[in-house]
């Protein structure tokens, strides 16, 4: 599967959230540098009231919500949440803090193109307690990875990982912001990259082209 950019033309990104917003701030910030090759053209929510639409909001980003809980099945809000980030005609889609696990008609969609990032090095420690989990099982490094989605649980092809040493007196709050760091750095680094220079997936194996 490839995505070819091309040269010239900024990469539309659309962004998933359900919190604070801090890696949206963090690559809204990124795309405000014409040579970074993307912009933000739409930021959706699972959720009202969160500080990532007021972020979006500021930054004169189309916004929407499209709760579960207003939809009778699961199916329906995943075609909902499909055709509301469609509408924007993103190249790339974002997960910056999404709590929701999206469905397959969203994945038939976007499956090769939708970009998430997890708190250790997968497929280490996946799920909601990665900073916690590495911890109990005494591991020296963690880190962050940034995976383009698919039907598991923090089991897609992995684009790119970078490591985050544990230190002897880290509790699972002081891992986790380190790991945070880490994590906001390499999404906004690699979303530019895969921008400027689109990229391939073989199997399991994402190439960013040169």
């Amino acid at each position: 599967m490839a995505h070819d950019h091309d040269a010239g033309r900024v990469c539309r990104v659309a962004v998933l959230a359900s919190g604070t917003g801090s890696n949206l701030a963090a690559l809204l910030g990124a795309c405000a540098d014409e040579s970074y090759g993307a912009q933000v053209v739409a930021v959706g929510a699972d959720r009202d009231g969160i500080g990532a639409l007021d972020i979006a909001r500021d930054a004169g980003v189309p916004t929407f919500v499209e709760r579960v809980a207003d939809h009778e099945r699961r199916a329906d809000w995943d075609r909902a949440l499909t055709e509301r980030t469609a509408a924007h005609e993103p190249d790339l889609v974002v997960s910056a803090g999404f709590l929701k696990l999206v469905g397959p008609r969203f994945l038939e969609r976007f499956g090769d193109r939708y970009v998430n990032t997890h708190n250790s090095l997968l497929p280490a420690f996946p799920g909601m307690h990665g900073p916690r989990d590495a911890l109990a099982y005494g591991v020296k490094v963690t880190g962050a990875t940034l995976f383009f989605v698919d039907e598991g649980v923090d089991t897609g092809p992995i684009i790119a990982q970078v490591t985050v040493p544990v230190l002897d007196d880290d509790t699972e709050a002081t891992l986790t912001e380190r790991i945070k760091d880490a994590e906001r750095a390499q999404l906004v680094e690699y979303v530019g990259r895969l921008a400027r220079k689109g990229w391939t997936i073989n199997e399991r194996k994402v190439t960013i082209r040169d």
